[in-house]
């Protein structure tokens, strides 16, 4: 009886420590995810912030996107030769997810459009898709780029391919103003006013305040001696300026970007040939 009690212990004990045992400890990988999701509340760049974005790598040297997010206080401070070694990792990590994304920062960031064209340009061998960092196709940003490097052909070329690209599987109406707009600006720059025409009326068509479009418009409607509908549009471009409808970023001066003065400068320009 003692021997069978005994028996029957050992193996009551056993079968509990089976159905009680401990799952799997987790991966590095998922323990890093978890240390930078609970520092998603904090101010981005602030000491906690990045403590926890140090804390989710030490756990994953790998993880990509922790090296990415901790490089970007330092490009907001504007550090860059804090930023871009951290990045460089990010992309030697990841670069599908993250080459796309360093030639956007170079083009807002450092107007430096041939490094942020290579970007775009290898992430074409990259996927099999277009990227779309930041939420605009490489396409869309190649024309900034290259607009940028007053290569106006290329530019053209690259707003053409998005547009048709947007326009085929969204509709026209679904195309980025801005795309329309800065195609305008590069055929104003190429001495094609027809063609800028085509599309400084698009973003109008679409969306009735736009002081950009307004301004382009009238500066072309100027040179061709249309002083009348040159003024009005300027004026209007004016109003709009003052409500807030031009075309900005946050961080940086857009490409081409107008202000108060170039308004006011063609208005002043437009009403003395005027009278």
């Amino acid at each position: 009886m003692k021997f069978f009690l005994s028996i029957f212990s050992v193996l009551f004990i056993y079968s509990c420590n089976e159905t009680t045992k401990e799952p799997e400890n987790e991966s590095s990988r998922e323990l890093a995810e978890k240390a930078l999701k609970s520092g998603e509340n904090l101010l981005q760049g602030s000491p906690e912030s990045m403590k926890r974005i140090e804390e989710a790598i030490a756990l994953d040297t790998t993880y990509a996107e922790a090296i990415r997010e901790l490089s970007v206080a330092y490009l907001k401070r504007g550090i860059p030769h804090k930023w871009k070694p951290i990045f460089d990792k990010a992309v030697e990590k990841d670069a599908a997810a993250w080459q796309p994304w360093r030639g956007y920062l170079y083009l807002w960031f450092y107007r430096d459009y041939k490094k942020a064209i290579a970007d775009f340009n290898a992430s074409d061998t990259l996927t099999d898709y277009i990227d779309h960092p930041q939420g605009h196709s490489v396409d869309f940003w190649r024309g900034i780029a290259y607009l940028g490097l007053n290569d106006h052909e290329n530019s053209i070329a690259y707003w053409d391919r998005h547009i048709a690209k947007e326009t085929e599987e969204s509709g026209e109406d679904w195309v980025e103003l801005e795309a329309f707009l800065y195609r305008g600006i590069a055929f104003y720059e190429a001495k094609e006013p027809e063609k800028a025409l085509e599309n400084f009326n698009k973003v109008i068509q679409y969306f009735k305040q736009s002081a950009d479009a307004k301004y382009y418009k009238s500066l072309v409607l100027f040179e061709q001696g249309n002083f009348e509908e040159a003024l009005k549009l300027v004026e209007e471009a004016i109003a709009d300026f003052e409500a807030g409808y031009f075309n900005n970023r946050d961080y940086v001066e857009t490409l081409r970007q107008i202000y108060t003065e170039n308004l006011e400068d063609l208005k002043e320009a437009i009403l003395q040939k005027k009278i």
